[in-house]
């Protein structure tokens, strides 16, 4: 769990999913208790999240469970890719690579780059690194562009929470889409298509 206790960074970047007051995201909403509570700032290469895991997350006593590091990879890949490209996805396939256990109370950082477009999904790369940048893990993983409307029937969301969220992702963040022309979809402009 990150502490949740100390005050975000001044460059946290807001998700999208902020915009519906009690979203409840495993990895990142603030109102999931159970939650890792996940704050992203931007990366040089795309987006990272800093972390560290108290005992409710151990595997073996002192070390973090393996299921758990995918668990970040994903999340901090997908929200990169929700702001980058302004469109959600879902997982299709994710593969991580564990080098070395992390440790319970230990200082780590996960950041994602996008990989590639192609055939209508979505590549990143997630890397776990050590508070001496020693690399601790890697993930790839494939995503599914979609449309808030088509999977409409799959969320637990009110109609309000719909539009607001829909609204967020139409706003272009000039950190992950620079070139794009306000209130374009940079997916679109690499041949990919929710």
């Amino acid at each position: 769990m990150t502490d949740r206790a100390a005050a975000p960074p001044a460059d946290t970047i807001s998700v999208p999913w902020s915009v519906v007051p009690d979203y409840h995201c495993f990895g990142c909403s603030p109102h999931n208790s159970s939650g890792l509570g996940l704050r992203f700032t931007r990366h040089a290469d795309g987006l990272q999240a800093r972390f560290r895991l108290d005992h409710r997350f151990e595997s073996y006593p002192g070390v973090v469970h393996g299921g758990l590091i995918g668990v970040i990879c994903d999340e901090v890949m997908g929200n990169l890719i929700v702001l980058a490209r302004q469109v959600p996805a879902f997982t299709v396939s994710q593969r991580t690579r564990f080098l070395t256990p992390l440790l319970i109370g230990r200082d780590y950082r996960c950041v994602a780059t996008l990989s590639t477009d192609k055939a209508g999904t979505i590549g990143a790369a997630a890397d776990i690194l050590d508070q001496d940048d020693g690399l601790c893990a890697s993930s790839s993983a494939v995503y599914r562009p979609f449309a808030l409307t088509d999977v409409r029937h799959q969320l637990t969301l009110g109609d309000a929470d719909v539009a607001r969220l829909e609204h967020a992702l139409s706003i272009p963040d000039a950190h992950f889409a620079p070139d794009a022309p306000p209130g374009s979809n940079p997916l679109h402009r690499n041949g990919v298509h929710p």
